[in-house]
């Protein structure tokens, strides 16, 4: 007796399982148009963030390199003054030959404005005033009427319109330079 009732508590649990994998082939068998169009909207969407997400790091990436570019220009400039003889810091002809060509060779100087303004320091009487074009072109925009024999403030800057956003940023630094000897 116990073994029949064995055999039908085994095949009842049989009889169940294979009800439930039916119901089961039974859902699965409903896959239809509409919900494989819900996983296509869903992928779709999916790599349209994606790629939005990279198009926002790749202009993040291009206005920090811009950035960096005009760090470097401004750095360049400051070191060719401040390495120039105190004679030829002083002549407005010498800095502005100088000025004629680019701090650094990179693409950045051709889009930038940079501004060199000379002055006697602690106190100024009048500035000597440099601009240098996108183009190339330098004016001389003021003289100074004395920059002294002892010490020059030195500023330069470079002002540009951002690649990203179209903003304008300036990037400046300034330097006291005394007459003194090199070694």
């Amino acid at each position: 007796m116990l073994d029949t009732a064995l055999r039908g508590t085994s095949a009842a649990i049989v009889i169940i399982i294979n009800l439930l994998i039916y119901d089961r082939r039974l859902a699965n068998a409903a896959s239809t148009l509409p919900e494989a169009l819900i996983a296509v909207v869903l992928v779709a969407t999916f790599f349209a963030s994606i790629f939005e997400l990279n198009a926002v790091c790749l202009r993040c990436i291009d206005a920090s390199k811009e950035s960096l570019a005009a760090v470097q220009s401004v750095q360049d400039r400051s070191e060719v003054l401040r390495n120039l003889a105190f004679s030829d810091l002083t002549n407005t002809s010498f800095v502005q030959n100088l000025m004629n060509t680019a701090a650094n060779p990179a693409p950045f100087s051709k889009k930038a404005t940079e501004v060199v303004t000379i002055s006697k320091y602690p106190t100024p009487n009048g500035v000597t005033k440099f601009t240098r074009a996108p183009n190339g072109t330098v004016t001389t925009d003021s003289i100074a009427t004395d920059l002294g024999t002892g010490l020059l403030k030195v500023d330069v800057q470079d002002s540009w319109t951002m690649t990203v956003g179209g903003r304008s940023r300036i990037e400046q630094t300034s330097s006291i330079i005394s007459n003194g000897t090199k070694k």
